[in-house]
C-alpha cells in the first residue's frame, strides 16, 4: 500500500512539472490558445446581446471525459503490470 502513495506522489509531481514546463516551451501555442478563447467568449457575447442565441450554454466533455477516461485506465493498468513484477 506504502508503494501507491508514493507511486501517486511521484506521479502527482511528474504532472505538476509538465504542466508548468509545457507552456514554457510552447509559449506561441498558448498565446494562440488564449486569443482563441478571448475570441471566442468576444463572439458569444456578441451573439447574445443580439438575442441570436441564449445567454446561458451548458458544456458537458463526454467525449473527452470518455478518451481520458480510457487513456488513465491504460495508464493505471500498465504501472500496475510493472509495479507488480
Amino acid at each position: 500500500m506504502s508503494d501507491f502513495f508514493l507511486y501517486s506522489i511521484v506521479g502527482s509531481v511528474v504532472l505538476t512539472v509538465l504542466l508548468n514546463v509545457l507552456p514554457l516551451l510552447f509559449p506561441k501555442a498558448a498565446d494562440k490558445a488564449k486569443r482563441k478563447l478571448q475570441d471566442s467568449v468576444a463572439a458569444s457575447v456578441e451573439a447574445a446581446e443580439r438575442g441570436e442565441k441564449p445567454r446561458v450554454r451548458v458544456f458537458f466533455p463526454w467525449k473527452a471525459m470518455l478518451i481520458a477516461s480510457i487513456i488513465l485506465t491504460i495508464l493505471v493498468n500498465v504501472v500496475g503490470y510493472f509495479a507488480g513484477r
